[in-house]
């Protein structure tokens, strides 16, 4: 069968190793792709919120299933676009995927079907939302209501960054229109971390826990990237825990969405905190995480595609998902300057000093090739990822990769997977 998969990044990468193993996939094509992913698939020109451009190339060339990567083209309603003209695609449809489209949608909908999470408020003013950070003991969380690539969300601990925050997302307009709105919600402390979750609608499939390491520095310091790696499966959602997000979260979740008439279909992204009161949700996504998908995905044995058309088709509950009992660590290269302004165009060397394997993967995110060379193209560039019995060797044998790979100016943390040597807390 033919696969288009769309997205440009360290996942969509990871998709389409995972998804080229399946033997029956004859051919991917990725939309727009990138260097790395050029390896195993042939990459289009066109644009992941090209919905119509999309579209024709799938009829043209008689796709068999798209699967979609990244949030943008699915609010923008590409799964809508694509059943109009019956072709088979993963994801969720424009109104199921506003759970991660709009944090006001999320955040009254957990209210409406008791989904724990953070108490808010909802502000369309900035005065409005100022007058009310003023008057509010700290830690808060201002978040912009639309999409802003992982960085909308802002922790405030004192009243003059609370204004700052509000000004540049409501009136600065840093994030466009995503700040119309904004959501201000009490901080949660505890441990985060990410539950992706297969679901046709009707069966929810949990995947193995993981945690993402959103800050630029190290211990978790400096300003929210998309996060700079992760690791599973975690050490603090074990079975029972499990169990509880399970109830609690994600099949309320699902069934609610149904009853709202947005049938759910594709990957739930449950982004939760630990807290002592038991697990609430900080954010919903509607597609696999990054740099999370890197970290899971090598430790499935199922079948990917096979998952995939059997959620298309409603028929998840056949399916038996298989899991390895293994660890796996991704860090991730950042050019200089991310998460701000950087530079493009460096050039990347060292990963032919690096025996690439099952255990050992290396997932472009923004790379390209420019006249034979292989150079960077965005703020997140490559992710290592390692795959071992033992966490401690898995995290080892990342960062011994980590260090062959050179481009002017790159930066990594040296403390991903910290968190699985914590020592373990009970939340019951």
């Amino acid at each position: 069968m033919k696969i288009l998969v769309v997205g440009s990044g360290g996942r969509e990468h990871a998709l389409v190793w995972k998804l080229h193993k399946s033997p029956l996939v004859k051919k991917i094509y990725a939309a727009p792709g990138n260097a790395g992913i050029s390896k195993l698939a042939e990459c289009v020109e066109i644009p992941s919120e090209d919905l119509t451009g999309l579209a024709n190339f799938a009829e043209k060339n008689s796709v068999d299933l798209t699967v979609v990567g990244p949030e943008l083209p699915l609010t923008l309603g590409i799964v809508d676009e694509f059943q109009k003209r019956n072709l088979r695609i993963f994801g969720p449809t424009k109104s199921a995927a506003m759970i991660e489209g709009s944090k006001v949608f999320a955040k009254e909908f957990m209210k409406k079907y008791h989904i724990p999470t953070a108490s808010f408020k909802i502000f369309e003013r900035p005065d409005e939302a100022i007058d009310f950070v003023k008057s509010s003991d700290m830690p808060l969380v201002i978040k912009a209501d639309g999409l802003a690539a992982g960085k909308g969300a802002v922790i405030i601990n004192d009243v003059n960054s609370g204004v700052s925050a509000i000004q540049k997302i409501m009136v600065e307009k840093i994030f466009k229109d995503a700040g119309d709105k904004v959501v201000i919600e009490d901080f949660l402390e505890g441990e985060e971390v990410t539950i992706l979750a297969f679901t046709d609608g009707k069966t929810i499939l949990p995947m193995p826990s993981s945690q993402d390491h959103k800050k630029i520095y190290d211990g978790d310091k400096g300003p929210n990237t998309g996060g700079m790696g992760a690791y599973a499966p975690t050490t603090i959602v074990d079975d029972r825990m499990m169990k509880r997000i399970y109830e609690q979260i994600l099949e309320p979740t699902i069934v609610g969405l149904e009853q709202e008439g947005r049938i759910f279909k594709g990957i739930l992204y449950a982004g939760l905190m630990l807290t002592e009161r038991g697990p609430k949700v900080m954010e919903f996504n509607c597609r696999f995480g990054d740099p999370e998908t890197q970290v899971v995905l090598p430790l499935l044995k199922s079948d990917l595609t096979e998952i995939f058309m059997s959620i298309a088709e409603g028929e998840l509950s056949l399916e038996e998902v298989e899991w390895t009992d293994d660890f796996a660590v991704c860090v991730i290269l950042a050019s200089a300057g991310y998460p701000d302004k950087y530079e493009k165009g460096k050039e990347v060397f060292g990963l032919d000093k690096i025996e690439q394997g099952e255990d050992v993967l290396i997932f472009h995110a923004g790379t390209k090739k420019e006249g034979g060379k292989l150079v960077t193209s965005g703020g997140r560039v490559l992710g290592v990822t390692a795959v071992d019995k033992n966490v401690e060797d898995a995290i080892h044998k990342a960062y011994a990769s980590v260090e062959k790979v050179r481009f002017e100016g790159a930066q990594f943390r040296r403390d991903i997977g910290y968190g699985v040597r914590r020592t373990k807390r009970e939340y019951f």
